[in-house]
Parts: C-alpha cells; sequence; structure tokens
C-alpha cells in the first residue's frame, strides 16, 4: 500500500482538570460572554443516540506557541477551554497538519504529544486565570494536582481518497495510535489489539480508539467523535477523583469510629457522640452519590448509532465500568458503615432508657419506704 499522506488534518491535544464540585454553566457562560464562549452540541447523523444532560461551555483562549524538546519543534496551537457541569475543566490544544505529511512522520509528534509535559505545564498556567474570570460561576474549588491527557488525529482528507478498509491495513496506523516509531515493529497481537477498536459507518471515515489516543478520520470534518473522546476523557477523571475520595472518607470515618469507641459510656450521656458521627457519614453519602450520579449521567445512550457505539468502545478502552464498579463498592461500604453507626445510636439508647427504668424503679421503691 503507498504512504498515506494527510490533505487535510490537525491534532487534539487534551489537558483535563478536576477544579470544581460544579459549574453553573448558564452564569459561566455569561460572564465568558467577552470571549466568544459557546455551549457544545453533536451535529452528525446519529447524534440523537447520544443526550447530553449538560453540552459543556468552550472558551477560546488564543493562540499559544508549544516548544517541543524531543522533537525540537515550536508548534502554534490554538487553544480552547472546556467547561463540563461535574467540574471537569478539559484545556484543548488544536495544532495543524501540514498538507503533505506523512502518517509516517506523525508518529515522533504524536509520541511526545501524548505525555508532554510542556503541555501539562501550559494548561496548569492558562487554568487559573480563567477560573478566577469564572468566579461566580463555580461551586465548590478543588485543588487536586491529577492530569488525564487524551490525544486525537484528525484527518478529514488523504491523497487518493482511501477507503476505511483500506487504510486498517496499513502498518503505520498502529503505530502512530501507539506512538510506536515505524523501526519499532508492533507484533501482530499488539496491532490485533489496537485496531480491534475500530468503527466505521460510511466506507470512507474511521476511527481507531485506544487508551490515550484516537486516530479519525472524518472526510465530513465534523468534530462530534473528538467531542465524546474528550467527554469520556473527563468522565475517567472525575471517576478515579471520587475513588479517591470516597477512599478518603473510608479512612476518615474508620478513624472516627477508632475515636468515638474510646471514649466511655459516660461521656455520652449528656451528647451521643455516635448521633454526630451518623450525621456527618449520611451527609458525606448522600454528597458524594449525587456529584458521582452527576457524572454517570452526563451523557445518556439511547440508541445503536454509530457515534454510540464509539462512545461505548472509548468507554471499555478507558475502563470506566472498572471505575464505576469500585465506587460502587466503595458507596456501599459507606453505607454499611452508616448502618453500624446507626446500630451504636440504636444501643446506647437502648441502654440509657434501660437506665432511667432502672433508676425511676429504684426512686419509687425509696419514696415508698419513706412514707412507711
Amino acid at each position: 500500500m503507498p504512504p498515506l499522506i494527510v490533505r487535510e488534518g490537525r491534532l487534539f491535544a487534551y489537558r483535563v482538570l478536576d477544579v470544581a464540585d460544579e459549574f453553573d454553566l448558564p452564569a459561566a457562560e455569561q460572564l465568558a460572554r467577552a470571549a466568544a464562549a459557546r455551549r457544545g452540541a453533536l451535529t452528525r447523523e446519529g447524534a440523537r443516540s447520544l443526550v447530553i444532560a449538560a453540552p459543556p461551555l468552550e472558551v477560546p483562549l488564543g493562540l499559544q506557541k508549544v516548544a517541543l524538546p524531543r522533537t525540537q519543534l515550536l508548534v502554534d496551537a490554538e487553544v480552547s477551554a472546556r467547561l463540563f457541569e461535574y467540574g471537569a475543566l478539559s484545556v484543548r490544544f488544536e495544532i495543524a497538519i501540514a498538507a503533505g505529511t506523512g502518517l509516517e512522520s506523525l508518529v515522533a509528534l504524536c509520541d511526545e504529544l501524548y505525555d508532554s509535559p510542556e503541555l501539562d505545564r501550559l494548561a496548569r498556567e492558562l487554568v487559573p486565570p480563567l477560573l478566577t474570570r469564572l468566579d461566580g460561576a463555580i461551586r465548590g474549588r478543588h485543588d487536586w494536582d491529577a492530569i488525564e491527557t487524551y490525544t486525537v488525529v484528525f484527518v478529514s482528507g488523504l491523497d487518493g481518497h482511501p477507503l476505511a478498509s483500506e487504510v486498517l491495513t496499513s502498518p503505520t496506523l498502529a503505530s502512530l495510535v501507539v506512538g510506536e516509531p515505524p523501526n519499532r515493529r508492533l507484533s501482530a497481537s499488539q496491532r490485533q489489539d489496537v485496531l480491534q477498536h475500530a468503527h466505521s459507518y460510511l466506507e470512507d471515515d474511521l476511527v481507531v480508539v485506544d487508551w490515550n489516543s484516537a486516530f479519525v478520520l472524518e472526510p465530513s470534518k465534523s468534530q462530534d467523535i473528538p467531542d465524546i473522546l474528550e467527554l469520556a476523557t473527563s468522565q475517567l477523571l472525575e471517576l478515579r477523583y471520587y475513588d479517591g475520595l470516597f477512599d478518603a472518607e473510608l479512612a476518615r470515618i474508620y478513624r472516627e469510629f477508632d475515636r468515638v469507641r474510646g471514649r466511655g459510656f459516660a461521656s455520652g450521656l449528656v451528647r451521643n457522640p455516635w448521633v454526630e458521627l451518623g450525621r456527618g457519614v449520611i451527609r458525606r453519602l448522600v454528597e458524594l452519590t449525587e456529584l458521582t450520579e452527576r457524572v454517570d449521567n452526563a451523557l445518556k445512550i439511547i440508541g445503536d448509532f454509530y457515534l454510540a457505539r464509539v462512545y461505548e468502545s472509548a468507554v471499555r478502552r478507558f475502563r470506566i465500568r472498572a471505575w464505576q464498579s469500585s465506587i460502587d463498592a466503595k458507596q456501599a461500604l459507606l453505607a454499611q458503615a452508616y448502618e453500624l453507626v446507626r446500630g451504636e445510636i440504636e444501643a446506647r439508647r437502648s441502654t440509657l432508657l434501660e437506665l432511667v427504668v432502672i433508676v425511676l424503679i429504684v426512686l419509687e421503691v425509696g419514696l415508698a419506704l419513706v412514707r412507711k
């Protein structure tokens, strides 16, 4: 097969951060109106199979020059930020692919973009001024250092207009997606593992989804698929954040158990410490459940169209179901912890009532003896 030459294309490098419990998107749109902010929406055929509960808000951040030391390139990147209702913020670096560039020559650049610390640093520098501008639309600021990365090679035209089946036979494609140079030939099993997550709707479009990158051939130039992959990446980041939060909450509750159990029964006669602990546990459980459900419900599938299949492929590749299962298990543990606390509360109340009854009986007997 002849080399695959790009006629028109772009690289989308995403850096997704968790910054808040929630964005008030209508309020943020008003605050960012001067920056030509707009709400995102899916546009291509089959988009009705996906329902985005609250379309994200996109805010342009201007042109940035990015120095890439490994490839010794200085590239121009159009930068924008996308705000998701559940508190994730995605910084997108859009880099044009020069017409006539072969896919093989993109491998080194993509490999650097996949985990570029320069993009990480620049994204972290661009976020604080934006959050300051949108402060009135932010609820529950977070200070979590983790960042989720994703890169999409978005091609809208190849020389010769090859079919998707022909593009899939190129030995360069799998290497491009995983960021391995052609001189390091992938094994057949690795190529198969990458290409089994390939999807096409028409004979000339193609998407190959991997865990940290994707190749998209889209002659219509619709950016719905990159937008879906960005949303799935933001969901993965948020699930990672809340999984850690549940871990921290369970550890805190276990420490509180030990502290409260160490207090004698007499210290709780006036104010039962288990009641306070129980209220804290149930309040935190409700808060965390509400926040994680907002992430889970960000996008709903109501059909089996192409976009829905691509999203489901990303969910499998990102192992989002495993993170959801982990959070569900920790929610169940938190609920069990509340049941234990409630049991202690009921036991202390029963003991206290028994003591009151005994005291009343003793008083009644004492008064009867006094009268005699």
